[in-house]
C-alpha cells in the first residue's frame, strides 16, 4: 500500500459537504473511522446528524464514489452506525 494513500483518502473526505450545514463530514465528526488494507480496500464507518436524517444515503454514496475517485484505492466499503450517536460537541470548532 502506498504510504500516502491514507492521508490522499482524508483529504478528499474534506471535500464530501453535508448539504445542511455546508462543512465537511470530517470537521463535522460524522467519520467515526478509516482503515485502509494491504491491497488497499478502505472500509469507512460513519454517521449522519440524526438516525432519520433523509440525506443517509446520499452522504454514504457521496463518501464511497469520493473515495473511490482516490488513485490507488482498490475499493471502497461504507457503513452508517448510529454508535455512538452524533452530537455537535464532536465538531472542530468553527
Amino acid at each position: 500500500m502506498d504510504a500516502s494513500l491514507p492521508g490522499r483518502i482524508d483529504a478528499a473526505l474534506r471535500q464530501v459537504l453535508d448539504p445542511e450545514i455546508g462543512r465537511n463530514l470530517v470537521d463535522l465528526g460524522l467519520i467515526y473511522g478509516v482503515e485502509v488494507a494491504d491491497d488497499a480496500a478502505v472500509h469507512i464507518v460513519m454517521t449522519t446528524t440524526t438516525r432519520g436524517c433523509p440525506l443517509s444515503g446520499f452522504l454514504k454514496e457521496a463518501v464511497a464514489t469520493t473515495v473511490a475517485a482516490v488513485g490507488g484505492v482498490g475499493s471502497v466499503d461504507v457503513a452508517l452506525t448510529w454508535d455512538p450517536p452524533w452530537t455537535p460537541a464532536m465538531s472542530a470548532p468553527f
